[in-house]
């Protein structure tokens, strides 16, 4: 290890000659950077990391796919309810509240179980972390926050198709 504040390709030759010159028999293959050589040693674990990153991405896209079916088929399920709600008085804030309120229950139940799961996977999981803790209050905190937000998205949708119903056409339908 040599440290230099030039570029190391520069230095290299002046570096090959003066190990030579101590020890003939050492050879002096390749001068790099130090910050190539981490960039290299760190470069399949990052690869491995993204890869991670974007089937966490998928699954969280087919999470909020399933959610919003979900709540879109109960959605049309229930429409002549809905009609006979708001027939009877019922707000759009009232429909809205209604809606979202079964997703993110659905949610909140899955949310909860995963918690659970992943807090009991703790300790298998250490040996694979490195410079997070294995409970990491953060983490524990971020992802419900980040999975609600999609549910309540994904459950938004079909609730605002829900409160836009007509409640004769929903009632005649029956």
């Amino acid at each position: 290890v040599v440290r230099t504040s030039t570029d190391p390709e520069a230095l290299a030759r002046t570096l090959r000659a003066t190990v030579a010159g101590v020890d003939a028999g050492v050879p002096v293959s390749r001068v790099r950077a130090m910050d190539e050589w981490i960039a290299d040693s760190v470069a399949r674990p990052r690869l491995a990391m993204a890869l991670l990153a974007a089937f966490a991405a998928l699954a969280l896209l087919l999470g909020a796919v399933g959610i919003y079916g979900v709540i879109a088929y109960a959605v049309r399920q229930r429409t002549h309810e809905i009609g006979v709600r708001m027939a009877l008085g019922a707000g759009v804030g009232d429909i809205l509240r209604m809606v979202v309120r079964q997703g993110l229950s659905v949610s909140g139940v899955g949310v909860a179980l995963g918690l659970l799961a992943s807090f009991a996977a703790t300790r298998a999981l250490s040996g694979l972390l490195y410079g997070v803790a294995p409970t990491d209050a953060l983490t524990f905190a971020a992802v419900p926050l980040v999975l609600g937000a999609v549910a309540l998205l994904a459950s938004w949708l079909p609730a605002r198709r829900a409160a836009r119903v007509d409640p004769m056409i929903a009632l005649r339908g029956e």
